[in-house]
């Protein structure tokens, strides 16, 4: 058999060898699951819908109450505006109805992880049990969370934003001037720590200028809040009404919107009709100013007539009293015949109706 002068026989080395690597390879294989956050054993798999998916990783921890349970698994596009995430849970774990999906800060860097909030239920205990305790009211594996059970995650952008009437009030030279002193204290050079804490104060007097005006805003606040808990049923009220009508014109949608049209068709026929008689209509207002010029001219006669126009037109109403007619009594004719000799011959009837008497 060999043998090494230094370590001993070969099949020795050999076995040490064999040894340090199974040992190295183990070690190696536990550290890149690790690092992978893939989970052991046996999964289910969950898919989640959400508004914003920013940062969301294939291999990020889906947690429950700080615990890692599952992986996510893939990260993708639904919709054209949606994003999709497929994820496992190990087998065992319980989701109970009503749990929501939200995305959580994993740390400062952006990074995140799946959190599923489990509904509160009565004797409460851990929320992960195994798959033998009771199935009542759980979450079947392969079940889709629509975004009514999705919760994306802060948006710094909005969270940022909420501090500008702040930042307005603040004199951009200061801030500028304040920015300076601290990039240059943590380099070691120019400022002092004095001097950026004289800015500091500085900043917070500035700040503190303004508490009149932000008084001032906060009871205005106040009282426009109390106006509004003082006559809450009527605006209640008010919302209720008006989103009944909201409702109502969005049913009548297309009554409203054929309206429309037909108001437009019927301006321009008007508008048509207007030009056409504009010239005759500009003539009869010239008219109409001559015969105003002769009424006036006339204004006895056209005061006579109008005294004896209701005793006529109560005569003529008594003549058509029968019907849809005038009716018309011949109580008298006279006329005379020329004969010989000059003698004109009498013809002639005599009233004898009571009526002509």
């Amino acid at each position: 058999m060999s043998r090494d002068a230094n370590h001993g026989p070969l099949w020795i080395i050999a076995i040490k060898s064999l040894v340090f690597t199974i040992i190295t390879v183990t070690a190696t294989g536990i550290l890149a699951t690790t690092i992978r956050n893939s989970s052991a054993g046996e999964a289910q798999e969950y898919t989640a819908i959400f508004s914003d998916a920013t940062s969301v990783n294939r291999g990020d921890d889906v947690r429950i109450a700080g615990v890692k349970v599952g992986t996510v698994q893939d990260v993708s596009v639904t919709d054209n505006r949606l994003a999709k995430v497929t994820f496992t849970i190990r087998k065992g774990v319980r989701l109970d109805a009503g749990a929501v999906i939200q995305l959580k800060f994993r740390n400062l860097v952006g990074q995140r992880y799946l959190a599923v909030e489990q509904p509160p239920r009565a004797g409460a205990g851990s929320d992960i049990q195994p798959a033998s305790a009771s199935t009542d009211a759980a979450i079947k594996p392969g079940h889709t969370f629509g975004l009514d059970e999705t919760r994306p995650a802060l948006d710094l952008t909005v969270l940022f934003n909420g501090f500008r009437p702040l930042l307005r009030m603040l004199d951009p030279d200061d801030v500028n001037k304040l920015s300076e002193q601290i990039i240059a204290v943590f380099q070691g050079e120019g400022a002092t720590v004095d001097g950026l804490l004289q800015s500091t104060a500085s900043l917070t007097s500035t700040l503190a200028e303004k508490d009149q005006v932000i008084g001032e805003l906060i009871t205005s606040l106040n009282g426009v809040m109390t106006t509004v808990n003082e006559r809450s049923g009527q605006l209640d009220t008010m919302l209720v009404s008006m989103q009944e009508l909201v409702s109502g014109l969005s049913e009548d949608r297309a009554s409203i919107g054929a309206s429309i049209e037909g108001m437009g068709e019927l301006t321009s026929r008007v508008a048509d009709l207007m030009h056409d008689i504009r010239p005759p209509l500009r003539k009869s207002i010239t008219h109409v100013g001559v015969l105003s010029a002769n009424l006036d001219k006339h204004s006895d006669q056209v005061d006579s007539f109008l005294k004896k126009l209701p005793i006529k037109l109560d005569r003529i109403g008594r003549t058509a009293s029968y019907g849809s007619w005038l009716n018309f009594y011949m109580c008298s004719m006279d006329g005379r015949i020329p004969m010989a000799e000059g003698y004109m011959g009498d013809l002639g009837v005599k009233p004898v109706a009571g009526r002509c008497r």
